[in-house]
């Protein structure tokens, strides 16, 4: 794939998957409406601690491309 196309290819599919990204992460935020949902604090910490550890690992991919599994249950 020439250079050129790679970059279009890059900035398109960025494009699409931060937009649904952080579409996803407003819908988990709503989960925090409590006249909506019941949830504990412990509940809430490991939703913030896994969405981060994402966060965290997709930061390393960009530096050195490595990848390591998550996984989330409650």
């Amino acid at each position: 794939m020439p250079r050129e196309n790679a970059r279009e290819k890059f900035v398109q599919l960025a494009e699409k998957r931060v937009v649904r990204a952080i579409h996803a992460i407003r819908l988990v935020g709503n989960l925090s409406n409590r006249s909506n949902y019941s949830y504990t604090e412990e509940d809430a910490k490991k939703i913030i601690r896994t969405l981060q550890t994402a966060l965290d690992e997709m930061k390393a991919k960009f530096s050195t491309g490595r990848n390591s599994g998550i996984e989330f249950r409650l």
